[in-house]
Formats: C-alpha cells, sequence, structure tokens
C-alpha cells in the first residue's frame, strides 16, 4: 500500500471517492438524495453602478442551506445589506425545497448577526483558529414554498 497526499488530485480520483461515498449512503439511507444533487448558488450586492458590494457563496443539500461563507465590503457594512444577502439566500433555498440553514463563523467575524437573524449555536470548536472560536450554528427555515425555483 501507498498512501499519497496532494494539493492537485486528479478530477477522476475524486469522483471515484464521491461516488464511493454516495454508494454507501444510498446502500445504508434508501431514498437519500444524492450529494450531486446540490444546489451552488450565490447571491450578490451591488451598488447603482454595478459595483459589487458582497454576497453569499453558498449550497443546499440534505435539506439544509449551506451557508460557506458572506462578505461585505466596509462600506456596506451596518445598512443591512448582509441581512437582506441572508434573507435572499433562505428564500431561494426555500423555494427549492429546504427547511433548514447551517453556518459556520468565528469569534472575531459575525455570530452576533446570524443570532440576530435567528441562527442558534449549536457546536463550538475551541482555538480554532488559536486564539478564537469556530461557532456552528442552524435555523428552521419554515414550510416550504409552492416548490416553484427561482434563478
Amino acid at each position: 500500500m501507498h498512501i499519497e497526499v496532494t494539493t492537485s488530485p486528479a478530477p477522476e480520483d475524486l469522483r471515484f471517492l464521491s461516488e464511493g461515498i454516495q454508494d454507501y449512503n444510498r446502500r445504508t439511507v434508501p431514498g437519500i438524495a444524492e450529494v450531486s444533487d446540490d444546489l451552488r448558488f450565490a447571491a450578490f450586492a451591488r451598488d447603482t453602478d454595478g459595483n459589487l458590494l458582497g454576497g453569499i457563496r453558498a449550497g443546499a443539500f440534505w435539506g439544509y442551506l449551506c451557508i460557506e461563507l458572506l462578505w461585505l465590503s466596509e462600506a456596506a457594512r451596518g445598512g443591512g445589506i448582509g441581512s437582506q444577502l441572508v434573507a435572499s439566500a433562505e428564500a431561494f433555498a426555500r423555494k427549492h425545497g429546504f427547511t433548514r440553514a447551517r453556518v459556520e463563523t468565528t469569534s472575531f467575524q459575525a455570530r452576533p448577526f446570524y443570532e440576530r437573524l435567528g441562527y442558534a449555536v449549536f457546536g463550538v470548536l475551541e482555538d480554532c483558529p488559536p486564539g478564537h472560536c469556530s461557532y456552528y450554528l442552524k435555523k428552521d427555515l419554515g414550510e416550504v414554498t409552492n416548490g416553484a425555483t427561482a434563478d
């Protein structure tokens, strides 16, 4: 046997791993949605000239909206744009049948912001990054809308 660690894995090797875990998931939890069926999307805030002020990168699978990152320029902070971006991502997720949301943030980032939006801490990873904590938050998005999709 040989163990290889690489920063540039071959796409076919990554595909092999994905197919292996999906096969395991299907056998273990019949009817489970495929991870390959996840929904990747972004929401952007732009000024009237079209300049990017910030945005959200997200994915959704297994019933969860997963906010990967939210960033706003310094000039855009404190004006409600972040709340509007999160609301837009949540609405998009609901329209696609997702009923819950989760996010990770750190002690020097946005925990109070997410808590004001109804997110609750369900886990803490101490000293990550060193000297800080990572917080894992979740939120119930409520009922799914009529199933319509948005672009």
